[in-house]
């Protein structure tokens, strides 16, 4: 919004002295600038509300009163059931991050699809944390909703990308890591990985949200390496001299991953240990679609998986617990498992390790995937 004023009083101005005295919007046309005032304002607009929006989901009984084991695979969890704790905090990041990209950011197609699938994954979100609460037992929206809706998002996204001759190559051509070269017109191919990329990254947040501040904190190192790889993309500059694609108006990406940062550093100062607030299906669930999104709009979604190696390791080990569980109570008459507990943040529980240890460790483990997923942009 403040992009297309400062263009519309810049063309309005035919006085020179008013030109002059308006030079200094032209900073708004400068990504950085904009990307910079994205944070800020996510930033403030999360510490602000955030208080009010806690009083407001107790006010409402929007508390966890159940023990969330639905997504838990081997037991329970010892230290993670935090009863009475207001759940649907993702609201807060939300609301910073949606208001934050939409007044800073330039409305291209990108932000556009990236605001609208964030929307309906919240939506799903939310649906599934009010059910959680109306139930009281942990269960809440069915699987086959929550797969329809991000099918429908994935659609959406290569609809909106297939629709422009200019975005089309982002769904029909392939880069993988350590490759400069993309392997072209595998539309289906394309097409299937945009499903997986969005749905899987959706759910591993999903998943890793299990312990205070450590989805929130993961994404907010994953947005950072996004923040660079966007800028990167949108620079034909540096994206000649690093040989990745070049994606006109990527750029824009940048403002929206500094308002997710902002949006998830305020959320955290209320979602670390002990937690206020959990952020719940309706922020997990949406804040990994979004970062999907993000990764096939710069044709980096094998990238995401380097970069999200935690939400990657995550899902791996519900994956691997519950298919090996399932596998040796057909093949022993009972089910064993490789883990003590799943998701893998809970074996780690299980063992004893206190929760700020595990939560610190595994950013550790974030920050170091990141910085990976950075090099192998140099190395092709």
């Amino acid at each position: 919004m403040l992009f297309y004023l400062s263009e519309w009083l810049g063309e309005a101005a035919s006085d020179p002295v008013w030109q002059d005295r308006l030079s200094p919007l032209r900073l708004f046309t400068y990504i950085s600038f904009r990307s910079a005032g994205a944070f800020l304002t996510a930033l403030v607009v999360s510490l602000a509300f955030g208080p009010r929006v806690i009083k407001a989901l107790i006010r409402l009984k929007f508390g966890q009163n159940y023990e969330d084991i639905a997504t838990s695979v081997g037991g329970r969890s010892q230290g993670s059931v935090k009863l009475g704790v207001p759940s649907m905090g993702g609201l807060l990041i939300h609301l910073a991050l949606l208001s934050s990209t939409l007044l800073w950011a330039q409305w291209n197609t990108f932000i556009l699809l990236c605001v609208a699938g964030t929307a309906l994954l919240a939506a799903v979100g939310f649906f599934d944390d009010y059910m959680k609460i109306k139930r009281k037992d942990g269960i809440g929206a069915s699987g086959h909703v929550k797969i329809a809706v991000q099918i429908g998002v994935s659609l959406m996204v290569i609809a909106g990308l297939m629709m422009q001759p200019e975005t089309r190559s982002l769904v029909a051509d392939i880069y993988v890591p350590f490759r400069a070269e993309p392997w072209k017109d595998l539309l289906l191919v394309g097409a299937s990985l945009i499903f997986l990329t969005v749905t899987g990254s959706s759910n591993a947040v999903n998943l890793t949200d299990g312990m205070d501040g450590l989805a929130i904190g993961c994404m907010i190192i994953v947005s950072f390496i996004f923040l660079i790889v966007t800028y990167v993309t949108g620079h034909v500059v540096f994206a000649e001299y690093l040989r990745i694609d070049y994606v006109d108006g990527a750029g824009e990406l940048t403002v929206l991953c500094a308002a997710l940062i902002g949006a998830g550093l305020g959320f955290l100062w209320f979602n670390s240990h002990p937690a206020q607030v959990f952020m719940g299906d309706t922020g997990s669930l949406a804040l990994g679609g979004l970062m999907g999104m993000v990764a096939v709009m710069v044709h980096q979604p094998f990238l995401l998986v380097i970069a999200g190696g935690v939400f990657v390791m995550e899902a791996l080990s519900v994956i691997s617990q519950r298919y090996y569980f399932k596998y040796t109570r057909r093949r022993y008459g009972e089910g064993r498992r490789i883990f003590l507990m799943a998701p893998i943040h809970h074996h780690f529980e299980k063992l004893g390790w206190p929760e700020t240890k595990i939560v610190t460790r595994f950013y550790i483990l974030c920050i170091l995937f990141g910085v990976f997923a950075l090099v192998t942009l140099k190395i092709r």
